[in-house]
């Protein structure tokens, strides 16, 4: 989407050439008319020719709404006849009382064609009783300026004018305040398509037709010459300026629409119907006796009785309806705020993207999650999340220009609607936030540091809000799987990625169903000794049709999806019964204990320490027979993760640190956690054997020592040379698994280990 289709205006040289045309006809007419007359009807020609090309330019502008696009091309019909009323008027040149039928018929016509327009126009939905109701209006207004041309206007025209002129004038002079009614009354509407301003500007036109036809009959010589060049030329500065109009509004934020009041359109009705009265009470002063001029005075009497009470429950209604629309304005407010911090809420910022993109408006989305919000909120409590996520969202408030909107969408999560369509300006104001979020906030009684993750969307042509907001909460999952603090720009292979999970995920539990999946083992091995020590059970997925699916494909799919949650309770019923069909099968020669590991959304699970306690019982193991490998990230999960692992290690299950020493805060977890087992990550044993790199070196010996004082078990992982082998336990390592010693096996490769005890590794 480009900017520039919405940024200018366009369309002022229209504008500017109407103007200067009538301008200098002004000019003319105030040095005396000086020349032909037909120099002072060149503007007309030059004037509507003008407005033809706004309307047309407008017309075709494809960032306009449809029903606006067909607004500007019926206005473009309409200025096209005018156009012809004003050849005509040129040809002819004169300055006669009242109007040419040659001038009058186009002139009608175009006329016509503008109240077409906004007929067409959507401004409300009518029922039927309404638009009885605006026919009754419209022939009320229509009768009583007839009458008042009829009866006072053409009487005052020139001795000798023709009936027929006078007749064509006064003909289009009634058109004129019929068509004032209709655009007034679609200027007053709160719900028009069409740029209120520019239908305000509109009303030029047709009181410029009610102007010049009263001149054209009863003026000066002077007069009517005046509105006689001037008429069309100002209807065309009010065609070209008001298509100018509504170019401009693209450029400008659309606001919401407000009530403006009771407009001055709605009580012409009343007006005419008191001015006819006038004139019925004139009338009736002529050639009456005093009881018949006495009866005709009590009927208007008792008119002017029903339009006053009309117009008292008229202001009823409209104090009446005031009072519903700010209650409705109120209701809509709290419907679309958020109640904890005041910004606009989902539905708010859902509304405010799509009709931006409906505007086909420039538009970016970029949403902001609050990193590990649940650890500070389980950590001092509901109050403090509170009070945190207010002054996250005053924080973004401050430094949101005008034109940018946030909100709370729910939670810790927020979101800023940016109007861009350049990455690189969407990609600034993301900086821009961040750093007005990496601030400290003090919060109950403390200094907080908080880190936020962030996806950003850029709105591209047709696409929906939904299909924004799904866009940047795909590049903020990213932007939490590329370690949080930052943020992702959306990229249309991101969306296939999603696809991928899901159709991954979807496969996966239905592989879970069809006992798709498998358990290989891997040994762990005494490094002293050689013998086999104990196994990690590892999952396997053997698709129908894609074969071999890696764990490192599904797994992540899984704790996404919470897939791993029966996937879990799969892997742990399978592992305890094949170690009970182990140890009925080789006695003491089968391994002591399983290790399996556990995710995070598990361990968050109410029921899993019982779901655990249930599983050993059912399958004849005790708590001595299981080792639980969670991974440090799960540990600082939060209080109930804590809670969970500390009543299984009550229970008597070992709990095992996996991947240890690629974390954070491993020292202190140490002091915090349970735990009866350590396992070097594989990638401080991955060139340790040539003893080149000194780093891996001093944390693979500093874990030994660890181990050794705190009298845990140290596991090292990924074993694959025997100079690893040796040097590993040369630093003091008893267990270890890896590809030297032996790769993962399935269950009746691992019982042949246990059946050829004691097994040696090679």
């Amino acid at each position: 989407m480009s900017t520039t289709a919405t940024a200018r205006p366009g369309g002022l040289v229209p504008a500017l050439v109407a103007v200067a045309a009538t301008l200098a006809t002004g000019v003319w007419v105030a040095i005396g008319a000086p020349g032909s007359l037909h120099l002072g009807f060149v503007a007309g020609p030059v004037s509507m020719a003008a407005a033809i090309f706004g309307c047309q330019r407008l017309g075709r502008l494809i960032v306009l709404p449809r029903p606006v696009r067909s607004f500007w091309k019926r206005l473009q019909q309409a200025a096209m006849a005018l156009f012809a009323a004003a050849v005509v008027a040129l040809v002819n040149a004169n300055n006669d009382a009242g109007l040419s039928p040659y001038v009058g018929m186009p002139l009608m016509l175009g006329v016509l064609l503008i109240m077409v327009s906004f007929v067409h126009l959507p401004v409300v939905k009518r029922t039927p009783v309404g638009w009885v109701r605006a026919l009754l209006d419209g022939a009320t207004v229509a009768v009583a300026s007839a009458l008042i041309f009829w009866y006072a206007v053409l009487d005052l025209a020139p001795d000798g004018t023709s009936l027929t002129k006078r007749v064509a004038a006064a003909v289009v002079g009634v058109g004129g305040v019929l068509l004032l009614v209709v655009i007034g009354k679609a200027a007053a509407s709160t719900r028009t398509t069409v740029d209120p301003i520019a239908l305000r500007f509109l009303t030029l036109a047709p009181l410029s037709a009610i102007a010049g036809t009263v001149l054209l009959i009863a003026g000066t010589d002077r007069g009517r010459l005046a509105l006689a060049v001037l008429a069309i030329p100002m209807t065309g500065v009010s065609l070209a300026g008001a298509a100018y109009l509504q170019r401009r509004a693209l450029a400008a934020p659309r606001k919401a629409p407000e009530h403006r009041g009771r407009s001055i359109f709605n009580l012409l009705p009343f007006l005419a119907t008191t001015a006819t009265a006038g004139l019925v009470i004139s009338v009736s002063a002529q050639e009456m006796s005093a009881r018949e001029r006495t009866v005709v005075i009590g009927a208007v009497l008792i008119a002017g009785f029903v339009v006053v009470r009309q117009l008292l429950s008229l202001r009823e209604n409209t104090l009446a309806l005031r009072g519903i629309r700010q209650q409705q304005a109120e209701l809509e407010r709290l419907a679309l705020s958020d109640t904890l911090t005041g910004l606009p809420n989902r539905t708010r910022f859902g509304v405010a993207l799509g009709e931006r993109l409906d505007a086909r408006q420039p538009a970016s989305a970029l949403l902001i999650d609050v990193d590990d919000f649940k650890m500070i909120n389980d950590t001092l409590g509901p109050a403090a999340g509170d009070q945190l996520l207010y002054q996250v969202a005053q924080r973004l408030r401050q430094h949101c220009p005008a034109g940018e909107l946030p909100a709370r969408l729910g939670g810790d999560e927020f979101a800023v609607l940016l109007p861009v369509d350049d990455p690189a300006a969407a990609e600034a104001a993301a900086t821009r936030l961040f750093a007005a979020l990496a601030e400290p906030f003090r919060v109950a009684e403390q200094q907080l540091l908080v880190h936020a993750s962030a996806g950003i969307a850029v709105a591209e042509t047709g696409e929906t809000a939904d299909e924004v907001q799904r866009n940047a909460d795909i590049a903020m999952y990213a932007a939490k799987a590329a370690g949080k603090a930052s943020w992702v720009r959306f990229e249309s292979r991101m969306r296939q990625d999603m696809v991928q999970h899901a159709r991954i995920a979807s496969e996966l539990h239905n592989a879970i169903i069809r006992g798709e999946l498998r358990l290989v083992y891997q040994p762990v091995f005494d490094l002293r000794t050689g013998l086999l020590h104990g196994a990690e059970a590892l999952v396997r997925w053997q698709h129908p049709v894609r074969g071999f699916v890696s764990p490192g494909d599904f797994i992540p799919v899984a704790e996404r999806s919470g897939l791993i949650v029966p996937l879990g309770a799969w892997v742990l019923r399978e592992a305890c019964e094949q170690l009970a069909r182990w140890r009925s099968a080789y006695g003491d020669g089968a391994i002591e204990a399983i290790n399996v590991n556990v995710a995070v959304r598990q361990l968050r699970e109410a029921g899993f320490v019982d779901e655990v306690a249930a599983v050993l019982s059912e399958t004849g193991l005790t708590s001595r027979n299981l080792i639980l490998e969670v991974t440090e990230s799960s540990v600082v999960d939060g209080w109930q993760v804590r809670e969970t692992l500390q009543a299984l290690h009550a229970m008597g299950v070992k709990l095992a640190l996996d991947d240890f020493g690629t974390g954070q805060s491993s020292l202190s977890l140490l002091r915090a956690f349970p735990v009866d087992v350590l396992k070097l990550d594989k990638s401080f044993v991955d060139g340790i054997a040539d003893g080149a790199d000194r780093g891996r070196l001093a944390v693979a010996a500093a874990v030994a020592q660890l181990a050794e004082y705190l009298e845990l078990k140290a596991v090292a992982e990924g074993i694959e040379s025997r100079e690893q082998y040796d040097r590993l336990r040369d630093m003091g390592y008893r267990y270890g698994q890896g590809y030297y010693m032996a790769k993962p096996l399935s269950a009746d490769d691992c019982g042949k280990l246990m059946a050829a005890a004691p097994v040696r590794a090679a």
